[in-house]
């Protein structure tokens, strides 16, 4: 199903770059309404958008990625479980043949609620946890989370929930605990999936303490050759192939050619860390929907064209790393035909200190129910209020904007 002819190689790589008629993975978030304020979050969730797609809507929605035979959305926000039709929308996705995976803080996986999961073949859940112990998890994302966390996993492993997934940022406060978080996956029958930390949303704001040191990111490849497809990552860490040994999974920037993002007010992003205007492809309430924009976009098409890659073709790690990640590269405010900032040749590092960071574009749209959150490792920070069942919970709706 590929827009362009198929490579002459053969590669997967190659024909996905030029793009297909639905995405591979669409990730969709639900709601901006959240409990907590992790400091990294991509889409500075808290506050509900009053905006926000309403429930006929996203079934709208659903029914044209079923028409376009869309496999599975990956479903997030914010905290999607909040919203009070977020399992109507679970059951008539999976009615109509799209599969769901979505990720939560464990909030609402009541023991009914895990037996539910437990007995779904088209469901899927991961559990976020950014430290294999309090002190580092809850620095990030906040007092109790750490073990919330851990009691949703009791009870989707009590429910008989096999192979539901842990996801970990990886921070340079975690990397040392890698064999950790393998080992809370073994303990309750998941399976581990690792992502890399963008400069996105509110992790802009804390991306340089944050992000993994040069030797950690060493340390952390080695780790992910050793294991294998024991570990997901999607397309997370292809720029460390650079390194020598390609890793599992797509090892090329999706954005707007196999994956893209819908927010919760209808915006169609070219990739779920991108979320600025530059990357904003349409609406699904435009005229032709979420296909039209997926297909027919001006910016999805560029982003399906050859690129030049820039200086980066001139090094001899280029097909192995292609350039790196776009979102890292724009929100640190180097070029998108640069080198990656977490570049293993160090060419990040030398376009990094060449340049002005107060200048490099920030992430749209802000919903944190409070100011800036202040990083403090391995400090705790005060315990931000849950949310009730209203996705309103915590912020005025006149205080809310989105742009």
């Amino acid at each position: 199903m590929t827009i362009a002819p198929p490579s002459p190689t053969g590669r997967l790589v190659d024909q996905f770059q030029y793009g297909l008629d639905a995405p591979i993975c669409l990730t969709w978030e639900l709601t901006y309404a959240c409990n907590l304020a992790c400091v990294h979050c991509l889409s500075s969730s808290g506050r509900r958008d009053p905006r926000e797609l309403t429930t006929a809507e996203c079934k709208s929605v659903i029914d044209e990625l079923e028409r376009m035979q869309v496999f599975y959305v990956n479903i997030g926000g914010g905290e999607p479980t909040v919203r009070p039709d977020f399992w109507e929308l679970v059951d008539y996705a999976t009615a109509h043949r799209v599969g769901v995976k979505f990720s939560t803080n464990g909030i609402k996986i009541t023991p009914e609620v895990a037996r539910r999961l437990a007995a779904s073949d088209y469901v899927d859940v991961q559990i976020s946890l950014d430290g294999a112990t309090a002190e580092v998890n809850d620095a990030v994302r906040g007092a109790g989370s750490y073990e919330t966390a851990l009691l949703a996993m009791e009870r989707l492993a009590e429910a008989g929930f096999r192979g539901f997934k842990i996801s970990v940022v990886m921070t340079r406060h975690n990397v040392a605990q890698l064999d950790e978080f393998k080992a809370l996956a073994d303990r309750y029958g998941a399976q581990l999936r690792l992502t890399r930390l963008r400069p996105s949303g509110r992790g802009a704001d804390v991306w340089h303490e944050l992000h993994p040191t040069d030797e950690q990111q060493r340390e952390l490849y080695h780790w992910l050759v050793a294991h294998g497809e024991g570990v997901l990552t999607g397309d997370s860490f292809f720029h460390l192939s650079a390194y020598g040994e390609a890793l599992p999974g797509l090892n090329l920037c999706g954005a707007g050619r196999v994956v893209c993002l819908i927010d919760p007010v209808g915006d169609v992003y070219a990739c779920p860390f991108a979320i600025h205007d530059s990357f904003l492809a349409g609406n699904v309430r435009d005229t032709g929907g979420f296909s039209h924009v997926w297909r027919e976009s001006p910016l999805f098409l560029d982003l399906r064209s050859p690129q030049t890659g820039g200086a980066c073709t001139s090094c001899s790690a280029y097909d192995a790393c292609r350039g790196g990640c776009m979102a890292a590269k724009f929100f640190t405010g180097l070029p998108l035909d640069g080198p990656d900032p977490e570049c293993v040749k160090g060419h990040g590092a030398t376009a990094l200190a060449s340049i002005d960071r107060a200048g490099a574009p920030r992430p749209t749209g802000d919903h944190s129910r409070k100011g800036p959150v202040r990083l403090g490792m391995p400090a705790i920070r005060r315990p931000v209020p849950m949310c009730d069942e209203s996705p309103l919970a915590g912020g005025d709706a006149k205080e809310v904007s989105h742009g």
